[in-house]
């Protein structure tokens, strides 16, 4: 038998001994936000480790939002996703891998951040653009990503055409005449934002960059420093990127709790701090106020609830033979 000392020095060592457990996360995101959230992972593990003692490793996948959503549904074990746009979380949804009522999870209908739309024109604006009128102009060769692919550029197009909507008396036919002379200025569709971001700062290829702002001032701080100005147009669309669990995902890998507290703590003061640091305009008005200095007032925001909502757009716009692919058509034909 033990001596009484060493039972009660084995038992308090065993009750006070503890492991931190180890989690692994998997962000699926769209192209502009590794460096966000490069950033802000190192934060919520720092944040994580001190609240619960234990260990959170995060990775991450980037490419076009939509094709994205694609990988999750065809099988991408993404504990939770942060897309461009509403639409791809909803075709995850209808895969049953989250909740058809994911927007209500968190505030501001799951978007921690927004964003909009600006012009990169080279330094002394060459070509002297200034709004979107200058955009169909003879000469001046636009970048954009593929709307059927990429996030961002959905985003680019709704801008586009709510200019040509406004500027043309709500006259569809001229709208899309608008869209038709400025898709043959575009020399290059690459399939995603930064795709088009590295044809346009890397290839030297184009006039301008229909850029995501967060994209614009990177490229102005990181990637091109003194070569590159940003334009902002009169009138641009009020971007909402989302994030959401794939709980299906989360709920087999035991990972549901540490993803919850992964988004969430995307609206604590910190992690907006670096959201705006990273040119993303938080959703605490505080912090946005903060930097106010940083993002450009915009005269004209609009919202994709002015085409219906994501669904809507969605079906009439980017959906094989709507209005993007009669655009390419007609340009087939004047080619």
């Amino acid at each position: 038998m033990l001596p009484l000392s060493r039972v009660l020095l084995i038992g308090l060592f065993s009750s006070t001994l503890s492991f931190a457990a180890e989690y692994s996360l998997l962000n699926v995101s769209y192209d502009p936000t590794r460096e966000l959230y490069k950033e802000y992972n190192v934060a919520f593990a720092a944040y994580y480790k001190e609240k619960t003692g234990d260990d959170v490793k995060i990775s991450q996948s980037h490419g076009a939002s939509g094709s994205q959503a694609r990988s999750v549904i065809d099988g991408l074990e993404a504990d939770v996703v942060s897309l461009a746009l509403a639409y791809d979380i909803d075709a995850i949804a209808q895969s049953n891998k989250i909740p058809l009522d994911w927007q209500k999870k968190f505030q501001y209908n799951s978007a921690p951040y927004t964003s909009t739309i600006v012009f990169l024109v080279r330094k002394g604006n060459p070509k002297n653009i200034k709004d979107w009128g200058d955009l169909i102009k003879d000469g001046v060769k636009v970048i954009t990503p593929n709307p059927k692919t990429s996030g961002g550029a959905r985003w680019n197009h709704l801008a586009a055409l709510a200019y040509a909507l406004k500027h043309n008396n709500n006259d569809a036919q001229k709208a899309q005449e608008f869209l038709i002379k400025l898709y043959m200025n575009v020399p290059v569709l690459d399939t995603g934002a930064r795709g088009a971001t590295n044809t346009f700062v890397k290839r030297n290829l184009g006039d301008v960059l229909l850029a995501w702002e967060n994209e614009a001032h990177l490229a102005l701080e990181k990637l091109g420093k003194g070569k590159f100005e940003i334009v902002t147009p009169s009138m641009s669309i009020l971007a909402e990127p989302p994030v959401a669990i794939v709980e299906s995902v989360a709920q087999s890998k035991g990972t549901e709790k540490v993803a919850r507290e992964y988004l969430e703590y995307l609206y604590s003061e910190p992690a907006q701090e670096i959201i705006a640091k990273n040119f993303y305009r938080p959703s605490n008005k505080d912090v946005l106020k903060k930097y106010s200095h940083v993002f450009s007032e915009i005269p004209d925001m609009v919202s994709v609830d002015s085409f219906g909502g994501w669904q809507e757009a969605q079906k009439v716009h980017f959906s094989d033979g709507g209005e993007f692919d009669k655009i390419f058509e007609e340009i087939k034909k004047r080619k």
